[in-house]
């Protein structure tokens, strides 16, 4: 089958097409024809090997977390699924290839686009965990560092479903867009603490920071200190300053990714793909994610 490779760390253009093996399903796990995968920033930070220091990548390898596609072969104790079924979910074996092994996936609603389905699994994972880290509570403020992106996205409409006030920045050209999620919007850079103070004169309760762009030092002086601040995109500064990071999908429910699915197919949660590519432009899938301004999720399609 045809995936795309990564043999050393380095750049965009290290993401070479090629010919593997195509996995045979083993235990408790499905097959996929692949139909969609989502391209996150993790994706390219482990592709340049900026990782290492958090956890090692074995190389060769297939990059690519979240999938959608359809099952084509069914290994040993798999109930409920069968051979033509539509489904999304998170990869075992890297996603961008032709075929691809899972374990844990929901049925995708008839009424969603392989695009717009595989927006879903990354973003509602981290979401779901990082506001568990931060025991938020119905009525309090979340700040939301990077709103407009696929995992920004997510975070707002579901704190504002669970009863909380969240301002998000983005870019200036995003600003409507995160207002629109129910957020109240601001942007990045300098002079953000007043900003955020301005809208939210009775303080934050909480940070999630989704993007990076050396904004924990202005989530600190917001919060008063270091705690209910969570990162997943800045790693080393939560080292430095004592801020919790979290990475790497760890509670992946079928059950809650299956239940998500069925309100955006409903048109209940907003799901938005900022590009499409197919797999022999992957290079330029990555470029895209790293500039860091894109509105939702970049997508590779097989």
């Amino acid at each position: 089958m045809k995936a795309v490779v990564l043999n050393r760390f380095g750049g965009p253009e290290e993401l070479r097409l090629d010919q593997v093996d195509r996995p045979e399903p083993g235990p408790g796990q499905v097959r996929l024809r692949v139909r969609a995968v989502g391209v996150n920033p993790f994706d390219a930070k482990v592709r340049e090997g900026a990782m290492e220091s958090v956890f090692t990548t074995p190389l060769p390898t297939i990059l690519g977390i979240e999938v959608a596609g359809e099952v084509d072969a069914v290994g040993p104790d798999v109930t409920g699924l069968s051979i033509g079924d539509e489904v999304l979910g998170w990869s075992d074996t890297g996603a961008y290839a032709e075929h691809a092994l899972a374990t844990t996936v929901a049925r995708k609603p008839a009424g969603l686009s392989w695009e717009h389905a595989v927006t879903l699994p990354v973003a509602v994972e981290t979401t779901d965990r990082a506001l568990r880290l931060l025991g938020v509570k119905a009525g309090e403020t979340l700040l939301v560092n990077g709103a407009a992106g696929g995992v920004g996205t997510m975070a707002v409409q579901l704190g504002v479903l669970a009863g909380l006030r969240v301002v998000g920045t983005a870019g200036p050209a995003n600003q409507e867009h995160v207002a629109a999620l129910g957020a109240t919007p601001t942007t990045y850079g300098d002079g953000l603490v007043e900003r955020v103070r301005a809208v939210a004169p009775d303080g934050v309760d909480a940070v999630f920071d989704v993007a990076g762009k050396g904004v924990l030092p202005a989530a600190i002086e917001l919060r008063g200190g270091t705690d209910r601040i969570v990162t997943i995109a800045d790693a080393p500064a939560a080292a430095e300053l004592g801020v919790v990071f979290t990475g790497g999908p760890q509670e992946r429910s079928a059950e809650r990714l299956a239940e998500l699915a069925e309100l955006a197919a409903k048109g209940e949660l907003l799901t938005t793909v900022a590009a499409t590519f197919p797999l022999t432009e992957v290079a330029e899938a990555h470029r895209l994610v790293a500039g860091g301004h894109g509105r939702g999720k970049v997508v590779l399609t097989a």
